[in-house]
């Protein structure tokens, strides 16, 4: 227990040199043995502050950015960029492993010493139920970049991550199958459900989950499992919580803020400045859009020389991990597969209602009112690439819908990720596979 504990103010301590967003108000200070509510709060606020921040570098991965060449970090994403993910070049950013166990330490020593320690309350059980809720989204997160997709027919064989639950810093822990990993996922939704007070956080403490984002990442999660019907129950309870979508042609404001009406979890940094100031939005995602009339347009991008910068992302202001928007494409999808077609479509104009100019809204309408199941399916893919550039859901989308065919181009050389690549998985990382074997 004395090895915890000196880790615990270690790491803690550590965070003195990482900045904090000003609008989280996040600043940890050294605990060697806590003891009090707050004591374990400050700890459930280190799990939150060191949650990495690995969905800009999937970006990376995607049809979404373009790298450029001249900018002063490119040695530092290239390899990312050319899905080179073995290669040894130490000037290469490494994808976040020791970052996600980190986090997940934090939140054990709040459910494991915690859940013991302190006395029965209401801010107890939120506290608690946040550390189960924290830690079902870190898994998440890990068994969707190190291992395959989710397959209902091999998801009991298929090789995933381990599952760190305890406080045993001297076990050595050895990779779970996918269906145990979702299964472990599912168990601490449950716990946090029974524990969760607030149905939603106030804005400057939303990076914390309520119930609201949990039903919503439950939602997520079983979208991504082709659980349509308890996906659909998961969107529904999520709405009842929190439905409103920012209408753009009312306020020019990105959706994605998170003092947004349509923010529910304001965690992530999805494209921190290194990449930002190393890339630019592709071609293939510029295409996407309807200059004219899609209201996201100008918000999205800003042209700078020749080329058309992301603005969306990038800015603390701009921290996203869920909102309103998704729970309606989710509604969308799991309605189409349920063969509900006329409320599927129903669903989707929640969003595009919002998201394009009212004048062009009523063709866009009519032709969504034709679509047939394809049409639609492929509309809302469409859309959901459009809704969430940069926002983190892209590389994960790409691999539960068609993981398809990409090209990109450095310094003139094209790199190609086939259709089914394998390399639509991410090896587990080398610092990781030296230190632990069973990897």
């Amino acid at each position: 227990m004395k090895k915890i504990f000196i880790l615990i103010s270690c790491l803690t301590l550590s965070l003195g040199a990482v900045s904090c967003d000003s609008f989280l108000d996040i600043e940890p200070e050294g605990i060697v043995i806590p003891k009090t509510q707050e004591d374990f709060r400050g700890l459930m606020t280190s799990a939150y502050s060191t949650y990495p921040r690995h969905k800009a570098l999937t970006a990376l991965r995607t049809d979404e950015l373009n790298l450029d060449s001249e900018s002063y970090d490119f040695q530092t994403y290239r390899e990312i960029f050319m899905w080179q993910d073995l290669s040894e070049d130490a000037n290469t950013t490494a994808f976040p492993w020791q970052q996600f166990y980190t986090s997940i330490f934090y939140i054990n020593h709040v459910i494991n010493e915690g859940g013991t320690i302190l006395p029965s309350s209401t801010l107890k059980d939120q506290l608690i139920g946040e550390a189960y809720a924290l830690r079902a989204y870190a898994f998440f997160d890990l068994v969707n970049l190190y291992a395959k997709p989710y397959n209902p027919i091999t998801s009991k064989t298929d090789k995933a991550i381990p599952l760190a639950l305890e406080l045993d810093l001297e076990q050595v822990l050895q990779p779970e199958t996918t269906q145990k990993v979702y299964d472990q996922i599912h168990s601490d939704l449950e716990k946090a459900k029974s524990l969760l007070q607030l149905n939603s956080q106030e804005k400057g403490l939303n990076y914390r989950f309520s119930k609201a984002a949990l039903y919503a990442f439950e939602a997520r999660v079983y979208l991504y499992q082709r659980e349509w019907d308890k996906a659909l129950q998961s969107t529904e309870q999520a709405l009842a919580f929190k439905s409103s979508i920012q209408d753009l042609n009312v306020t020019n404001t990105l959706p994605n803020l998170f003092t947004s009406v349509e923010s529910i979890l304001a965690l992530e940094d999805t494209y921190y400045s290194q990449v930002k100031n190393t890339t630019f939005a592709s071609v293939e995602l510029l295409a996407a859009f309807d200059t004219d009339n899609d209201l996201r347009y100008p918000l999205f991008f800003e042209k700078s020389d020749s080329k058309m910068m992301v603005i969306k992302t990038g800015q603390q202001e701009q921290k996203v991990s869920i909102r309103t928007a998704e729970l309606y494409f989710i509604k969308a999808e799991v309605l189409l597969k349920l063969n509900r077609l006329t409320e599927a479509k129903s669903a989707l104009k929640q969003v595009v209602k919002n998201r394009y100019k009212t004048a062009a809204f009523s063709q866009i309408e009519s032709n969504i009112d034709q679509m047939d199941d394809v049409q639609l399916f492929e509309l809302i893919q469409d859309e959901r690439y459009r809704e969430f550039a940069l926002e983190g859901q892209r590389w994960f989308d790409l691999r539960r819908f068609n993981q398809k065919r990409i090209v990109h181009t450095v310094e003139g050389k094209e790199y190609i990720l086939q259709d089914n690549d394998p390399r639509y998985t991410i090896p587990y990382p080398r610092n990781a596979r030296l230190n632990n074997p069973n990897l």
